[in-house]
């Protein structure tokens, strides 16, 4: 008893110099692997290819001309803490470039890695980091080529990392809180920006600058964030006539160009595209796809040498009907940079004409 006394005596004597030291500084986020694991949250894995939410700028007032992609997944995730809250945090670097950079051997490497993250039981959601400028593409391709009712999440942001009014760290936790969250199972890839949260299928980018630029204007809206908590307008739902296509083992996807309509057009274009190896064309039409009487003749030849053009509208917004007398397939809901996507996927599997214009019908 009295040598128990003494050991305390002795260890209350160093207490007060060992909690003075200063404490050492907590180590960076490791891989899910190495990281304090919370086995009461789910996992969710980050796929990040760059863009604006990593992007860098020489100033803090700067909005425009700074350099996409210049910071990794792991400083995203180190710069939002919170995120640990709500989940395991993977983060896997697809790429790190703008968005206008991303290229179809990406897209089809990381589908594939999607695919294999979602389809094991230990994975609950996945979000997608992505420029704005062809975020709505990709979002549209996952929604075409990942099968899974898990949640696939695509975040950006309009404003740099270094920026004083970044949107990209709160886009990053709201992301990741929906993709953790049960309420969005069975939704299809959601894309998430400036609370809003809206279906990877439809929507699109309506502005260059501006924050609230995603928008599904005929659509609307899947729900919204209020404190950052996910709130939905509906029941789980997917698009009407959605289609699915096995890229697993696709390598390379057919060229299809797209050409935007307008006065005075240059019907040589066409002509131009199937001579370089365009397998299909998609012609970003005036009106409900209208094209110059001109430029309708080449479009009339290159269909008949074997070549898909679909016919899809230059507008926002709109449908192009199928019409008898049209030359080419209709887009129907879908605008030029979805059209061509889709009409990639239909090439690859071998659709026939007649189950390419049913695919674009919905």
């Amino acid at each position: 008893m009295h040598f128990s006394n003494i050991k305390l005596a002795a260890l209350a004597s160093v207490l007060p110099s060992v909690l003075s030291a200063p404490f050492a500084p907590l180590p960076k986020l490791l891989p899910r692997a190495e990281a304090i694991f919370n086995a009461s949250l789910p996992n969710i894995t980050i796929f990040a290819t760059g863009g604006t939410i990593a992007g860098s700028a020489s100033s803090n007032t700067a909005t425009i001309g700074y350099q996409a992609g210049a910071l990794g997944i792991q400083t995203l995730i180190n710069a939002v803490p919170s995120m640990l809250n709500i989940s395991n945090i993977k983060g896997v670097q697809v790429a790190n470039i703008g968005s206008p950079n991303i290229t179809p051997a990406i897209l089809l490497n990381m589908t594939k890695q999607i695919q294999a993250e979602l389809d094991s039981p230990y994975c609950q959601g996945v979000v997608v980091t992505h420029g704005t400028d062809t975020l709505e593409e990709t979002a549209f391709f996952l929604s075409l080529t990942v099968r899974t009712e898990k949640p696939i999440v695509i975040v950006g942001a309009m404003r740099p990392a270094t920026a004083i009014s970044a949107d990209g760290p709160e886009n990053l936790l709201a992301s990741v809180t929906l993709a953790a969250s049960r309420d969005a199972l069975g939704r299809g890839p959601m894309v998430v920006l400036n609370d809003r949260i809206a279906s990877a299928y439809y929507v699109t980018k309506s502005n260059a600058n501006q924050l609230d630029t995603f928008k599904a204007p005929e659509q609307g809206y899947l729900g919204y964030f209020i404190n950052i908590k996910p709130k939905f307008y509906f029941p789980p739902s997917l698009p009407l006539g959605r289609q699915y296509f096995d890229v697993t083992k696709t390598d390379v996807l057919p060229l299809v160009d797209i050409h935007y309509g307008h006065q005075g057009l240059n019907p040589a274009l066409i002509t131009a595209s199937v001579q370089s190896g365009a397998k299909g064309i998609v012609l970003a039409g005036m009106g409900a796809g209208g094209w110059t009487t001109p430029g309708s003749a080449t479009v009339a030849e290159a269909i008949g040498n074997g070549t898909i053009v679909v016919n899809s509208h230059r507008s926002q917004d709109g449908i192009v009907p199928y019409m008898e007398s049209q030359d080419g397939i209709a887009s129907g809901l879908l605008n030029p940079q979805k059209s061509r996507i889709m009409l990639q996927l239909a090439i690859n599997a071998g659709y026939d004409y007649n189950t390419t214009q049913g695919i674009f019908e919905f």
